[in-house]
């Protein structure tokens, strides 16, 4: 039988219908990819097309371990051999480290949402993120849009649905309130979710929540799945051991209309009261909202703000008004933070382009085909654009032509940040543990570093490269900071500094005295640009909560403005190292910020938040 996927593109009313029995699978957490989870998988498909009453199955994202194109298509080609319906919604491990920037799910598997009725219930799908980005998890924005559609299109507010996400409905996610409130408007009578790999009950606001775990084996012989029945109001839950046995139910779920009533436990929303208290200080001029995320920062162009969104669209904002002035759509999603040079602006696609778009009107200008995904930013100097792909290529290109002038293929993995511009040479890290060092004139290679981990998820590839005093400073997911010698490579130092557990949000001060450092204890540290070792020499006020986000530090004048994966932006005395006022846009990851000068800031966030400030 073949795969059945029911994506909603058009809707309709349809009536609700008296529920019936029946039973369906949930299979979470396959990591196809990973040392078992191809045949993990394989058994688990073997087994399902012998289950003979069983409607359909529900796979609840982590399908891969690193989201590749390889990895996607070797799961597709196993789940094609299942006999039953499947749906499926992608996890972090699809989107966060996705070469593709989580463009490719959508095209194997068809959707990355999915909707559907079956025997009088509801069921609804949506991606969990974080995409791209490190950061707690996020319903991404066109999702929750979608979400209003499908609610629109079907206004019984009486037929039970059933609602799955890969994260659990709760401070896992950014943006978890805003997919709970619209599901309380609903009849939604149970909530499931992966992740977490075990089998665990939750209650999220009064709405049923639970766990599955992993298919892989673990420490088993044989990894499993759920079998979910649903009869007499109620859903139980058996963990079925793929071509051995099903075991004793492990939980049973009552299944009723809340109609959440008011002694639900309540979990806390974020607090914006933190806007009040610098009024003096900083102040909203004008906001924007996407109906889709954002993953890159801005480039300026007179009094246009240039960006761009998942939903692949670049566009303008006037500086003054926010009001939008141009757009251009390209194939993919976009997580290249655009740059302008001369009336020309460079971006990349995850469509497996690179365009030169006019700064003036959008108008397509030129474009550069590529092998694969484009999710590095561009970094411009004297009308060349240096940038890198997720086809092994970093390519040098005339801006005003659209020619390229080099490529360099040889990267061990995919590129996602900017890269930095140091005397002769471009210097930029992948997500294969590469870090390099380049010929701004030929591509040809200068040095490289590894930094020796096997596991590709501690490449220095989110920060942008610091470059002062000929030495390159760079952190990394496994919380070491590196000093390099900007002429060959050599590692000057390199430390771990417990308790200071640096990650890749980073920026350099002003005088280069030091390079900005945030902890994920919240922190904001400088560590010197001279010494000989990792010594702090300037420490803020700054105290944040656990704190994830990649997005580069900024300074100017007295400020340094610090992102965080809340939507709190905060300008820090760059003497003092005070406070001197925070500002809370969403609850979304805050992107890198643009100082227009010392009076205008601009800030947007991954839900789709674009604010302007006025400073004082």
């Amino acid at each position: 039988m073949k795969k059945i996927i029911l994506f909603l593109t058009g809707f309709c009313f349809v009536a609700s219908v008296f529920a019936q029995p029946f039973r369906f699978a949930q299979v979470t957490d396959t990591h196809v990819g990973g040392a078992t989870g191809a045949d993990d998988l394989r058994r688990t498909v073997q087994d399902l097309n012998q289950q003979l009453d069983v409607d359909f199955v529900i796979f609840s994202g982590d399908i891969t371990e690193f989201g590749s194109d390889d990895e996607l298509l070797l799961a597709k080609q196993i789940l094609d051999s299942l006999q039953l319906p499947w749906y499926v919604i992608p996890g972090n491990h699809d989107s966060n480290w996705s070469e593709s920037g989580a463009n490719s799910f959508r095209k194997v598997f068809g959707e990355e949402t999915f909707f559907f009725q079956h025997k009088g219930y509801m069921f609804m799908g949506t991606t969990s993120g974080p995409n791209m980005r490190m950061s707690p998890g996020q319903i991404p924005r066109e999702n929750l849009v979608w979400m209003d559609s499908v609610f629109a299109a079907n206004p019984d507010k009486e037929t039970p649905l059933i609602y799955i996400n890969h994260y659990p409905q709760d401070s896992s996610l950014n943006n978890w309130y805003e997919a709970v409130d619209r599901l309380k408007q609903r009849n939604v009578q149970l909530a499931m979710c992966g992740h977490g790999h075990q089998n665990k009950l939750y209650d999220w606001e009064g709405i049923p929540g639970v766990m599955g775990r992993s298919n892989l084996r673990a420490n088993d012989t044989v990894g499993g799945y759920n079998i979910i029945s649903i009869d007499d109001n109620q859903a139980t839950y058996e963990l079925r051991r793929p071509l051995w046995r099903t075991e004793e139910s492990w939980l049973q779920v009552p299944l009723r209309n809340h109609h959440f009533e008011k002694d639900v436990k309540m979990y806390k929303r974020p607090d914006f009261s933190v806007n009040e208290r610098y009024i003096g200080e900083v102040s909203k001029a004008w906001s924007f909202q996407d109906d889709s995320d954002l993953g890159t920062g801005f480039a300026v162009y007179g009094d246009l703000l240039i960006t761009a969104n998942t939903m692949g669209k670049v566009y303008a904002l006037s500086t003054g008004s926010g009001e939008k002035r141009w757009e251009y759509t390209t194939g993919g999603k976009v997580y290249s933070t655009p740059a302008v040079w001369q009336g020309v602006v460079v971006v990349g696609s995850s469509d497996h382009h690179i365009y030169g778009l006019d700064a003036e009107t959008g108008m397509l200008k030129w474009k550069v085909r590529t092998g694969k995904a484009v999710l590095g930013s561009p970094a411009v100097e004297d009308g060349v654009a240096f940038i890198g792909g997720s086809d092994g290529g970093f390519r040098a290109i005339d801006v005003e032509k659209g020619t390229v002038l080099w490529t360099f293929d040889e990267l061990k993995g995919y590129v996602s940040a900017k890269p930095t511009i140091y005397k002769d040479k471009v210097i930029f890290g992948d997500w294969g543990n590469g870090f390099y060092a380049l010929n701004k004139k030929d591509g040809k290679i200068l040095w490289s570093w590894d930094n020796g981990h096997k596991n590709r998820m501690f490449s220095a590839a989110a920060c942008y490269p610091i470059a002062v005093n000929n030495r390159i400073f760079i952190v990394a997911p496994d919380r070491f900071m590196t000093c390099l010698d900007a002429d060959n490579g050599e590692v000057i130092w390199r430390e771990k500094k417990d308790p200071i557990r640096v990650r890749e949000s980073m920026g350099l001060s002003e005088d280069g005295n030091y390079v900005y450092v945030k902890t994920m204890d919240g922190n904001l540290l400088g560590i010197s640009t001279n010494a000989d070792n990792m010594e702090v020499v300037w420490t803020s006020k700054l105290q944040l909560p656990y704190e994830l986000t990649p997005s580069a530090i900024t300074s100017g004048g007295r400020k340094v403005f610090v992102p965080s994966h809340s939507g709190l932006l905060s300008a820090v005395d760059k003497e003092s190292g005070e406070v001197l006022w925070q500002y809370k846009l969403s609850n979304g990851m805050i992107n890198p910020i643009l100082i227009l000068d010392d009076k205008q800031v601009v800030a947007s966030t991954m839900d789709g938040v674009i604010m302007k400030f006025n400073l004082r």
